[in-house]
């Protein structure tokens, strides 16, 4: 018999490490950890079974929850990232604190369905219309706090500083709600976010053109005195490396890494545009870069130098960003399949690297170290794969995480289990009844 308070939980395989899975592993669960790991066992008349493949959950390291009310209505015509944006502010226009946690609540459910674990949620709107503050300067922040708890998943609030509309330009129309007036003000006000057991605060800074160059050093020196994870946009767009070039004669990487912005805390998100001498900077410094490919396609970004990256050194996380699309699944074999499109060339990663930047990789830049493996002290959350639907019938245990990374859905999530908790049970989300209906009354309750 277990000791009390122990849970047991038997995967009929699961990924442990390498390139091949275990099969018949019991996984031990006590005080939101896994206490104990057993593999080639029967399974226990009291064990919970997770049949399946079960892996470690899923890190979205990049959301911004507030997009996932676009998603389908951004498509027709064609328009670029920039017509997009103007889409987003209008989101953004209309989103009260409360609106904000039903939508951001039923998002997080969405992303707990699809195996995701741990969320880092790119904060930037802060304040009420034309930029006043609410009586709570973190209502915003709070409210997104309280969703991911109340939809059963880890976030780490990426609180972010967003000071001008542009290289030399001053907020406008809805970007107010983004600005703090200056850094040393956004610090003060991200200083009073509180984080908990399920919640843990880092700090961003949007864009090199969202905060001007003497700002930077606030905000990097701000997350490195508190040793807390910090994040930035770079790169994403080549306008915004001309941009840069032509204030700061320097690329966007070159500047932040000049006010102290780089380093094994740090996040690079997208860098899709890179000199090769930002490539080199970013892997010296054993900055973490999150590749959110299916946002990246959607908005005609462009295909990142993401092997080149962690040749480098860079650690590679994953992230949905726009939340377009939300299936961890698709960004992570993306890493690899977009390679191929741009090199016309297979096998760039092997499969065990694509899942640590799903899992590992993406946990460690929330500032979750203790999460993204199936170990004895690892935080108790992983997710199983059932193996029983038309995308993985036939897969066989040699090249079973092949079939997984490169055919499964969201759909094939069959259980979900945080800090010991189950929080999907049979493909249904165990806390929030319907969440296709919360979603679609979020949403409409926004954009009416």
């Amino acid at each position: 018999m277990p000791p009390p308070g122990v849970q047991i939980y038997h995967a009929d395989y699961a990924w442990l490490a390498g390139d091949r899975v275990a099969e018949g592993v019991q996984i031990l669960t006590g005080n939101g950890r896994i206490s104990g790991v057993v593999t080639g066992v029967e399974r226990a008349a009291r064990a919970t079974h997770l049949p399946g493949l079960t892996l470690p959950g899923f890190a979205n390291a990049h959301s911004h929850a507030f997009h996932r009310a676009l998603r389908g209505r951004t498509h027709r015509g064609s328009g670029s990232f920039w017509t997009w944006r103007e889409d987003m502010y209008a989101v953004a226009a209309r989103l009260t604190p409360d609106s904000y946690y039903r939508l951001a609540r039923a998002t997080y459910a969405e992303m707990a369905l699809a195996g995701i674990t741990c969320v880092g949620e790119f904060h930037y709107l802060h304040h009420d219309t034309g930029g006043v503050r609410y009586a709570d300067p973190n209502a915003f922040g709070d409210a997104l706090i309280a969703a991911a708890a109340d939809a059963g998943i880890r976030i780490t609030l990426l609180d972010t500083c967003y000071l001008a509309g542009g290289i030399g330009e001053p907020l406008e129309g809805p970007q107010l709600r983004f600005g703090d007036g200056d850094a040393a003000g956004w610090g003060e006000r991200a200083a009073a976010l509180q984080g908990s057991d399920q919640a843990r605060i880092g700090a961003a800074i949007h864009s090199v053109r969202a905060v001007p160059a003497d700002q930077l050093s606030t905000v990097a020196g701000w997350a490195a005195e508190r040793e807390l994870p910090l994040h930035f946009h770079v790169s994403e767009q080549r306008a915004e490396n001309e941009a840069c070039l032509a204030a700061y004669r320097r690329t966007p990487v070159q500047l932040l890494g000049e006010h102290g912005a780089l380093g094994e805390r740090s996040c690079a998100v997208h860098a899709t545009h890179l000199e090769q001498a930002d490539t080199e900077a970013l892997g010296a410094t054993h900055t973490t870069v999150c590749m959110c490919p299916t946002t990246e396609r959607d908005l005609a970004d462009g295909i990142g130098p993401a092997r080149a990256l962690a040749d480098a050194g860079a650690p590679l996380a994953l992230g949905s960003d726009s939340n377009a699309i939300i299936d961890m699944f698709e960004e992570t074999r993306a890493l690899e399949l977009d390679e191929r499109l741009a090199s016309e060339r297979r096998g760039h990663w092997p499969v065990s690297e694509l899942l640590d930047a799903a899992t590992a990789g993406g946990h460690a830049t929330l500032g979750w170290p203790e999460a993204g493996r199936l170990e004895v002290g690892a935080l108790a959350d992983f997710v199983t794969v059932g193996l029983d639907s038309v995308r993985l019938a036939g897969s066989a245990p040699d090249t079973l995480l092949e079939s997984v990374v490169f055919a499964a859905a969201t759909g094939d999530v069959r259980e979900v289990v945080v800090g010991g908790r189950r929080v999907v049970r049979d493909g249904r989300h165990a806390l929030i009844a319907d969440v296709a209906t919360e979603l679609d009354s979020a949403i409409t309750a926004v954009l009416a």
